[in-house]
């Protein structure tokens, strides 16, 4: 498998869930943390693993668009994007505003979300994690895949558990090929940081939850020698043990 992060950059987060690029305001209050999300390479799929904040460069293009085109990859080949959960920090990449609406970043895609969680972010309209007038028109997408089971298998590659912590339904992925495990613990394991220091956050739904998971998840990883992404982390793309 090939991994490739595509970083939009490191932020600045506000309690209002307001980002602005940390070497531009750094000086500004609030959590520092990157956005970056993966595109995992196998045999049978390009699969993006949750979707950016859909930033743009000075020049009005999408960095998650510009990284790929570098790697000589077009949008197009995308054939699966699997969300950990919609915070608009995870799911804005996935579309493109434009004067006739919203058009998808990746249109041949197919986008894995977990219902439930879908449900949650409904009943909080009040929460500044989450941008609904992107989820609103990303669910009317015609190439949605509900998820509704705890746990399971997209593929062969590809499984998913619910696991919760960070938000009531967040959901974690292992991509599996030829013996190399490919992990992705989302917000419950977002930094390196977080393995070392057994916090339970307070900005997490259940911090308790994700700190017990986070345990666990070590212990895992070191046992089957899994590849970590880290979402958030501002210096480092993959931990490997």
């Amino acid at each position: 498998m090939k991994i490739i992060p595509l970083k939009e950059g490191n932020f600045i987060a506000d309690k209002l869930k307001n980002f602005t690029i940390l070497e531009e305001n750094p000086e500004a209050r609030g959590i520092k943390m990157s956005i970056q999300p993966f595109l995992i390479i196998t045999k049978n799929d390009y699969i993006l693993i949750d979707a950016g904040f859909g930033w743009k460069n000075k020049a009005g293009k999408l960095v998650i668009t510009e990284i790929l085109e570098k790697e000589n990859i077009h949008p197009d080949q995308i054939t699966k994007i699997l969300l950990s959960h919609l915070h608009k920090d995870h799911i804005n990449g996935t579309l493109l505003k434009t004067e006739n609406g919203f058009e998808p970043t990746f249109p041949n895609a197919k986008i894995y979300i977990q219902n439930r969680e879908l449900d949650f972010a409904l009943e909080s309209r009040e929460n500044p994690s989450f941008d609904f007038e992107v989820l609103e028109a990303l669910i009317q997408q015609p190439n949605i895949v509900w998820i509704n089971e705890d746990q399971g298998n997209i593929n062969d590659e590809i499984y998913y558990e619910v696991v919760g912590g960070h938000s009531p339904f967040m959901q974690i992925f292992k991509i599996t090929e030829n013996d190399e495990t490919i992990f992705f613990g989302a917000d419950n394991l977002p930094q390196e940081s977080y393995l070392k220091y057994h916090v339970a956050y307070k900005s997490d739904f259940d911090g308790k939850k994700a700190m017990q998971l986070r345990i666990k998840w070590q212990e895992e990883a070191i046992d089957n020698h899994w590849k970590i992404l880290l979402y958030h982390d501002l210096d480092k793309s993959v931990l490997e043990f």
